[in-house]
């Protein structure tokens, strides 16, 4: 049997038994705290008699990262790919236990604690997250800008977009059903993968649970490899990619009622509000934000049904009863509509230009006419563009 070779590592002689849990550690140049690392989620693993295995999905390191790792007790996993997320997924893909403990190898989190986050797994949880802020972070283990704005803003974004339970989206020390988590298909490659992680799982209706964690200064000695600005704009731009109602949809409404409010009420002739005068250039520029929100709307539904298509995104019920009534047929006819109604209003123009004898023209009163049939003409042929579009994307939908 395996167990019998010599050369296996003490986490590769368990084959023979059901490995519960495997914990998974990103590792780029951690000699000065990986075998420490290892130690702890082994003794911890005994002492709880929890049957499991420790795995060093290491990045590259040039120092004696996956020898010491090794001598620990380890399965070193050789990750070409740079990244946070690759090592992570390069490590749960060899992952043999149901479940998954990931945490740094930077001595910042304890792993003797993880008979915790089993507990939490063994009674269904599909994604047990610690939270240092409820935990603890001791001095200098995390820098302020980190602390009090980075994490926090981040988290409530998280919060807000994705109706996310998670108060610390940053924690690196979390547990999950190793099943649960691969049938999300998470694809980034750097820092934005634990964001990404809890992202879906919270889209996708997974069972979330948070956990009381620690946590201490890295034992390294050397600058971390996150950077603070650049990993935490990747974040942002993840959330926001990943959220088409707040990037596109909310923003375009907004844009189309302040629109639609200014342009009909600027129609009659100016408005005075609090002694300032609102005329055809501000008619011009409702006009503007008509055209730009409702492009805005519709690329919010590009982007969904896209995202569905591609599984980024599980089904929407709201978004399958609008597409009964939002057709190609229904698109075409609205379309065609609003295109012929703006080309009416051009007619209207001709005929007050031919009324003054095809001579000067009062612009206010020539604006009014012409900024709403440029508005339904092009809102019209933008309705039918559209409609043909959401129509090749649902095609493989259907």
């Amino acid at each position: 049997m395996a167990t019998s070779a010599p050369h296996l590592t003490p986490s590769e002689r368990k084959t023979s038994e059901e490995i519960e849990l495997t914990v998974v550690m990103p590792c780029l140049n951690e000699s000065a705290t990986v075998a420490s690392c290892v130690h702890k989620a082994l003794d911890a693993m005994r002492q709880h008699g929890i049957r499991g295995e420790v795995i060093v999905a290491d990045n590259g390191s040039t120092d004696q990262s996956r020898q010491l790792a090794e001598e620990a007790g380890a399965r070193v996993v050789a990750v070409e790919t740079r990244g946070y997320g690759s090592a992570l997924r390069a490590g749960i893909a060899k992952a043999r236990g149901r479940f998954v403990l990931m945490g740094d190898a930077d001595d910042s989190y304890d792993f003797s604690h993880l008979d915790r986050f089993v507990a939490k797994l063994r009674e269904g949880y599909d994604l047990v997250m610690g939270n240092r802020f409820q935990g603890g972070i001791l001095p200098g283990a995390m820098p302020p800008l980190h602390r009090y704005l980075g994490t926090p803003v981040l988290t409530a974004i998280t919060r807000l977009f994705f109706r996310s339970p998670v108060g610390d989206i940053n924690c690196g020390l979390r547990g999950f059903r190793r099943e649960a988590i691969e049938a999300l298909g998470l694809r980034t490659l750097g820092m934005e993968f634990a964001a990404e992680m809890i992202v879906k799982a919270s889209t996708f209706g997974l069972r979330i649970t948070e956990i009381p964690t620690t946590l201490a200064p890295d034992g390294r000695g050397r600058a971390p490899h996150l950077n603070t600005w650049r990993d935490g704009w990747r974040h942002m731009r993840f959330l926001l990619l990943y959220s088409p109602r707040w990037l596109f949809l909310y923003p375009g409404i907004a844009l189309l009622v302040f629109g639609t409010v200014a342009g009909v009420l600027l129609l009659r002739g100016p408005l005075v509000i609090g002694g300032v005068a609102f005329d055809v250039t501000t008619l011009l520029f409702a006009a503007m934000a008509i055209l730009i929100g409702f492009q805005s709307v519709v690329f919010a539904m590009f982007t969904k049904v896209f995202a569905i298509s591609e599984g980024l995104l599980p089904e929407d019920a709201r978004l399958s009863r609008v597409f009964r009534y939002v057709t190609l047929e229904a698109g075409l006819l609205t379309g065609s509509l609003l295109a012929l109604i703006g080309a009416g209003a051009w007619v209207l123009g001709l005929a007050y230009w031919r009324s003054r004898q095809f001579g000067p023209l009062d612009p206010e009163q020539t604006l009014r006419i012409v900024i709403p049939g440029v508005v339904c003409f092009t809102l019209g042929f933008q309705i039918i563009l559209s409609s043909f579009f959401l129509s090749v994307l649902g095609m493989s939908r259907r």
